[in-house]
């Protein structure tokens, strides 16, 4: 059975944000802890430049962009200030 907790590391509203995944995986080469780092600009801050380190080496690039694509479809309303 495959899970993933994620937690922010470091956000910088509305700049910013970067999410720390820690996946658990039956299969050691999809487990491990991966770093996204998403810049956010005021042009486009639907999407920006998303950058990821640390990803587990069963993971390939198409399977990461899918999964990427299934994320928020605006990020930067999870980082919204709110009050």
């Amino acid at each position: 059975m495959d899970a993933v907790d994620v937690a922010f590391a470091d956000l910088m509203s509305p700049e910013r944000v970067v999410p720390r995944a820690v996946l658990e995986a039956d299969f050691p080469s999809h487990a491990g802890a991966m770093t996204m780092t998403w810049h956010l600009t005021a042009a486009d801050e639907n999407r920006g430049e998303r950058h990821r380190t640390d990803v587990p080496p069963g993971i390939g690039q198409a399977v990461h962009e899918a999964g990427i694509a299934s994320s928020p479809a605006n990020p930067a309303s999870s980082v919204e200030a709110t009050g």
